[in-house]
C-alpha cells in the first residue's frame, strides 16, 4: 500500500459545475411550483368573483386573451435543445424572432 497517494479522487470541476446547475434547476422548479399554486389560487378567486364577466363567455376566454396581451411575452424554451436559439437573445434582453 502506497501512503503517498490520496485515498480519494477529487471530483472534477466540470462534474461539480453540472451538479451546481442541477441544484439551481431544482430550486427554480420549487419556485415555479409555488408560483403556479399562487396563480391557480388567484384564478380560482377571479373566476368565483366573476372578474371575467366583462364581455367574455368564460374565465378561460378571458385568461386566453390576458396571456396573449402580456407586455414582453416570449415563447417558452422547450427541452431537448429546441429553445437553444433563444439563449443569446435571452442573455441580451432581446426578444427572439
Amino acid at each position: 500500500m502506497n501512503i503517498d497517494t490520496p485515498a480519494f479522487l477529487p471530483t472534477p470541476e466540470p462534474v461539480l459545475e453540472v451538479e451546481r446547475l442541477g441544484d439551481e434547476i431544482a430550486v427554480l422548479c420549487a419556485h415555479l411550483d409555488a408560483a403556479t399554486a399562487r396563480l391557480l389560487d388567484l384564478i380560482r378567486e377571479f373566476d368565483a368573483r366573476g372578474g371575467w364577466n366583462t364581455g367574455f363567455l368564460s374565465c378561460a376566454a378571458w385568461l386566453s386573451l390576458a396571456r396573449r396581451a402580456r407586455p414582453g411575452r416570449r415563447p417558452r424554451a422547450r427541452p431537448g435543445g429546441a429553445g437553444a436559439g433563444y439563449a443569446a437573445a435571452a442573455g441580451a434582453g432581446a426578444r427572439p424572432r
